[in-house]
């Protein structure tokens, strides 16, 4: 795309930002009313999307032209948009034909091309054809969108030499791929795609065609739709989405009679990413029951697709489509099925601000935004940042100088890059020196490239290094010394920098002395220049980091010695950071990156055989200060927080102007600045925070040289305001010098929750309130102790939390501290008002209440007579008392007394505690009479009844041949019972357990005499037992069944055997014996055999047989197995 140029007065569409309103789908060319003016286009309702409701209105200024156009040639296409009464920037299309949007086909072949004049509020849209082709000819549409507003305009276009054929004409002549091809030379995924270039003849296709027999669209019209990729990409057709229109329109002329359907769905649908697309068909049975599939897979309601049921219609509603949803979709009716295919398009991106050109010398760094479509190295290097796009060049040379391009699916954009070489600057020249023999002449300079080398040249001859002769290349200084200086190294010298056009040059004198003289002496003089850095006498400031060279003008003669020093230590001339570089009449002090330890007070010392002179200089380094200290918060609030920090220990040697504050959320990275002005104060208020959320702050320092490093990060602090007061605060008890205060918590607490309590008093009518706890109470109750007896106090109560103190919830009146007198009273509980029954062993646990103030005086009584401690465990407290006995004996079964009392006012309780154990066993157990099959028995009580009564007893029987006992009577409640229904000819013994509310006795009471029932003369006689025969040979009852299973998927097979003894059972695979193969499980329950195999492939498919083994025979059942694979469904039949 060319480069954009604005006229004067317009420039690119601001606020690229703003969101663009959603574009209203194309629509027909609009007509013309009979004063031909344009009127709004018909507007078609795209299937699966609500029809948007536009205000059609005059918003264009200049309308687009018809045009004819000469083929080879641009031509260009210009639409003004007034915006003055809009209130966003409007959206503009440009289409071809009805359907085809041409912002898809930016490219080399159409260019787009908008403007923003701010004096006149008009938007300038241009669409240039380049190198137009006769398949460019055609009907086209500019469409301008503004929330409610829209416009429309149309223009054709027509080039030169276009003949015109009829239909049946294009039919024969034709080839219809070429109709598919798009204009242009730029490939095949550039410029348009016009059906119109069906009706352009030329000779040189025809002969081309002539071979050509297959009629696409014949194909195309008796393929399924699941085909017409596969077909499109056969022969050759690139606009898919064309395409189907086409096809569309086709089959409109013949449609095809069905009998469930009175209106099937078109062939193919589109529809952009993100939107919502609907499905429609009608029926002849309204009550017919359809399904929808997707890719031959059915589709379940849900939010993304939901179905609807209006009489005879059936509608499919896909939601914010995605291009997951890019498939083939049937309605199915019974047999009869429709399809269609949905084709899922994404929006173009296209770009919003345009690459400018830059123009940087040699090392720079290069920064062009939008991207480029460059390979990833070590010079190029991409950078992303939300819809903003950066190529960067590392240290640019000449060699990058060119245009560079972005492209994206909607645009394009270019920039030029101007390199030049970067101009070297000669920060120090060499000098002429004039030396005797024997000395070292050095010639030095510097220059501003680290990197520039260069060649010393004496006389213009190249000079050679020696042992005598040394050159050196140290950073930026150059230098060529020559020891021992001869005559013959007298003469012109240059340093000549390599690859630029300049020169250095010096000489060298060289002074042989033949005759002796008495040298003239002038005592040693130090020039100071005051000017320049020195802020005041003798003063330098110098910036951290910078380069320090201060020259000195010295006179005297003999030339004098110079010496530098800083308290003790003593500069030398050795080549280094800090250094002296002396030379005649002048001493130069340097100082390489000035650093804080730098800073001092230097002293120069000059002398010679007629003197000496001194001199003082003072050197201060100034920076950046030191970060600030201590950041802390001092409180918070609902959405605000306190900061405090320290000044920084180091100004930097300027004074601190102010700090800037940043902020961040705890685990996030992403810093937010508070200020842009400097803030001069060491406390700040942060505001606009989320409560309950953590926060960390950071401070920086500002003075004249800079911005200092952020400070530490503060200790992570949350915005929480303080709760509401508490509520229902009430004095629950009082004592002498004591108070009881209860309370409920605040109805409003926040985020950050309750830490305790402080609970405060108050003598009534003062002023001065006393905290009654150093550390928050975290229960809602606390008694205030140490108060003044008989005063009149006032208390109250404030929740606390990391915000601070709530508001104080005070007593309602002032409460008199002083003891009430109070009757005591016992207060038994309900279960204790009857006898307390417990089992030897179990623990016995009684709390008492009791009332009564002053705290009452309580004593426990046993059967009248002081309880026991050593048995008992007793503790009392001011409102209750507590009796516990860990292992209950019967020895503690009794009556307890407990006694209440006050000064002369006492309360009495009374509580029966029976302890009980199993009964001992029923005594003389005698059988006193047997008739006929009966028997009485008849006992006594024991003696022990386990300190409860008896409430029955269980008879046992037992004969003497089988000795086993049945219970013939339980919970016999009288000491003798009748045994009835023995058995003739057997001799019975009898047991008597005894019973009471704990269980039965342990021990039974055994019958001292027998019970015999007689014989009456009667003899059975008894068949002999014959055992029958239960062995058997195995006999499968349930064979194996064929089965056909999944691959992937663990399956069984089973049957069922029996046989005694049990038989060996043996699985075998195409007759081999499956071994301890882990792929197979063998399990036999109750004669139930099981085979599992444990997810099998196409391998394990084949014959299994399961053989039954024992001493009898034997028996075997086989069955074939049968593993496939899912494949994918068979081809839906034809319509």
């Amino acid at each position: 795309m060319p480069k954009r140029k604005h006229a004067k007065g317009e420039e690119e569409a601001p606020n690229p930002d703003i969101k663009e309103e959603d574009e209203a789908s194309p629509s027909d060319k609009p007509a013309e009313d009979a004063n031909g003016n344009e009127t709004a286009p018909p507007t078609e309702q795209v299937p699966g999307e609500e029809p948007q409701l536009s205000e059609i209105t005059g918003l264009f200024v200049q309308r687009p032209q018809t045009v004819a156009a000469i083929k080879g040639k641009d031509v260009t296409f210009v639409a003004k948009v007034d915006s003055s009464q809009m209130l966003r920037k409007p959206a503009v299309k440009w289409f071809k034909g009805k359907w085809l949007d041409l912002s898809s086909k930016a490219g080399k072949h159409l260019t787009f091309k908008e403007s923003y004049d701010r004096n006149t509020k008009i938007y300038t849209y241009e669409m240039t054809i380049v190198k137009v082709v006769d398949g460019d000819a055609g009907g086209y549409r500019c469409e301008v969108t503004s929330k409610d507003k829209s416009d429309s305009s149309s223009f054709d276009v027509t080039v030169e030499g276009k003949i015109i054929l009829t239909s049946a004409e294009v039919t024969q002549q034709t080839n219809i791929l070429e109709a598919f091809k798009r204009s242009g030379d730029a490939g095949e995924d550039a410029g348009d795609l016009d059906f119109s270039g069906l009706l352009k003849k030329r000779e040189r296709k025809q002969k081309e065609e002539a071979d050509v027999d297959v009629d696409v669209w014949e194909i195309l019209k008796k393929a399924k739709p699941c085909d017409y990729e596969k077909i499109a990409f056969q022969y050759g057709i690139t606009d898919f989405t064309g395409m189907l229109k086409m096809l569309k329109k086709m089959k409109k002329v013949e449609p095809k009679k069905s009998d469930a359907f009175l209106k099937k769905l078109d062939p193919a649908y589109s529809v952009e990413k993100g939107k919502k697309m609907q499905f429609s068909v009608e029926l002849t049975d309204p009550d017919a029951q359809v399904k929808w599939l997707k890719n031959g897979q059915e589709i379940k309601p849900s939010a993304k697709y939901v179905f609807e049921s209006v009489g005879g219609i059936r509608k499919l509603t896909i939601n914010k489509c995605t291009l997951a949803d890019d498939a083939t979709y049937e309605c199915v009716i019974g047999d009869e099925k429709s399809f269609t295919e949905l084709l899922v398009q994404e929006p173009p991106v296209t770009i919003t601000k345009m690459l400018d050109d830059i123009h940087v010398v040699v090392g720079e760094k290069v920064e062009m935004k939008d991207g480029v479509e460059l390979s990833r190295d070590g010079k190029y290097r991409f950078k992303k940042d939300g819809t903003k796009h950066w190529l960067i060049i590392n240290e640019a040379t000449t060699e990058d100088m060119g245009t560079y391009y972005v492209q994206t699916s909607g645009g394009e954009s270019k920039g030029e890059l101007e390199v030049e070489e970067r101009e070297l600057e000669v920060l120090q020249s060499i000098a002429d020196i004039t030396l005797k023999a024997a000395e070292q002449a050095v010639f030095k300079c510097e220059v501003s490239d680290e990197k520039v080398t260069g060649k010393w040249y004496k006389d213009g001859v190249e000079v050679v290094a020696s042992d005598r002769i040394k050159m050196t290349h140290i950073g930026r200084t150059h230098k060529l010394v020559i020891d021992d200086v001869k005559p013959e190294d007298a003469g012109d010298y240059s340093f000549v920098p390599d690859g630029h056009a300049f020169s250095l040059s010096a000489k060298l004198n060289f002074i042989e002395i033949k005759i002796d003289y008495v040298p003239r002496q002038e005592p040693p003089k130090i020039h100071l220049d005051t000017t320049g850095s020195m802020v005041n006498k003798n003063t330098i400031i110098v910036v951290a980091g910078n380069k320090l060279r201060f020259d000195i003008d010295i006179t005297g003669e003999p030339p004098p010695t110079v010496l530098w020093k800083k308290g003790e230590h003593e500069i030398s001339d050795a080549a280094g950071r800090v250094r002296v570089e002396t030379r005649k009449n002048l001493s130069s002090f340097v100082i390489e990156g000035a650093e804080r330890s730098d800073e001092g007070l230097y002293h120069i010392t000059v002398t010679n055989p007629a003197g000496e002179d001194k001199a003082d200089v003072m050197v201060k380094i100034v920076d950046v200060p030191d970060p600030p200290e201590n950041v802390t918060c001092t409180g918070v609030g609902e959405d605000t927080a306190s900061m405090q920090w320290e000044p920084p220990k180091f100004d930097g040697g300027v004074p601190v102007k102010g700090y800037l504050m940043e902020r961040k959320k705890k685990g996030s990275s992403r810093w937010t600045k508070l200020n842009f002005d400097i803030y001069e104060s060491t406390s700040y208020e942060a505001k606009k925070m989320i409560e309950g959320v953590l926060y960390e702050m950071r401070v920086f320092a500002v003075n004249g040289i800079g911005i200092s490093q952020p400070s530490a990060n503060s200790k992570p602090f949350m915005p929480i305001a303080p709760t509401s007061e508490p509520t229902r605060l009430m004095v629950d008890d009082v004592t002498d010098g004591t108070c009881l205060l209860k309370w409920l918590p605040p109805e409003r607490i926040g985020a950050g929750g309750i830490d305790g309590y402080f609970i405060e008093y108050c003598v009534e009518g003062g002023t001065e309130w006393v905290t009654a706890n150093e550390t928050p109470v975290e229960k809602n109750s606390f008694r205030v102790k140490g108060l003044p007896v008989g005063e009149k106090m006032l208390f109250r109560v404030t929740a606390v939390n990391m915000a601070g103190r709530s508001p104080p919830a005070v007593t309602a009146q002032a409460v008199t501290i002083r003891e009430i007198v109070e009757r005591p009273k016992i207060r038994l509980p309900r279960q204790l008002r009857t006898k307390y029954i417990k089992r030897v062993g179990e623990k016995i646990n009684l709390v008492i209440p009791f009332q009564g103030k002053p705290r009452p005086k309580v004593t426990w009584f046993k059967d009248g007579a002081p309880l026991d401690s050593g048995l008992v465990n007793i503790r009392t407290s001011d409102v209750d008392s507590i009796l516990f006995i860990r292992q209950a004996v019967r020895e503690l079964s009794g009556q307890y007394t407990l006694l209440v009392e006050i000064e002369n006012m006492e309360d009495k309780a009374n509580l029966e505690i029976q302890i009980v154990d199993k009964p001992g066993p029923p005594e003389a157990v005698t059988v006193t009479d047997v008739w006929g099959f009966n028997a009485a028995v008849e006992w006594k009580p024991p003696k022990d009844n386990g300190n409860t009564e008896i409430i029955g007893y269980t008879i046992q029987k037992a004969d003497k041949k089988t000795k086993e006992w049945f219970t013939v009577l339980e919970h016999n409640r009288r000491p003798s019972c009748t045994v009835s229904d023995l058995v003739m000819g057997n001799e019975y013994t009898f047991r008597v357990f005894s019973e009471n509310i704990c269980g039965m006795s342990d021990e039974p009471g055994l019958s001292k005499n027998t019970a015999v029932i007689s014989k009456t003369g009667l003899e059975s006689q008894r068949q002999p037992y014959k055992e029958k025969g239960m062995n058997s040979s195995p006999k499968f009852i349930t064979p194996l069944v064929d089965r056909s299973v999944i691959a992937g998927y663990s399956a069984a097979i089973s049957c069922a055997v029996r046989g005694y003894p049990k038989p060996k059972i043996i699985w075998m695979k195409n007759k081999m014996i499956i071994g301890e193969d882990p792929k197979f499980l063998m399990q036999n329950n109750q004669g139930v055999l099981t085979l599992n195999i444990r997810k099998p492939s196409l391998f394990d498919g084949g014959k299994y047989s399961c053989k039954a083994v024992n001493d009898l025979g034997e028996d075997e059942v086989e069955c074939r197995l049968e593993v496939r694979v899912v494949t994918e469904k068979e081809e839906a039949k034809k319509e």
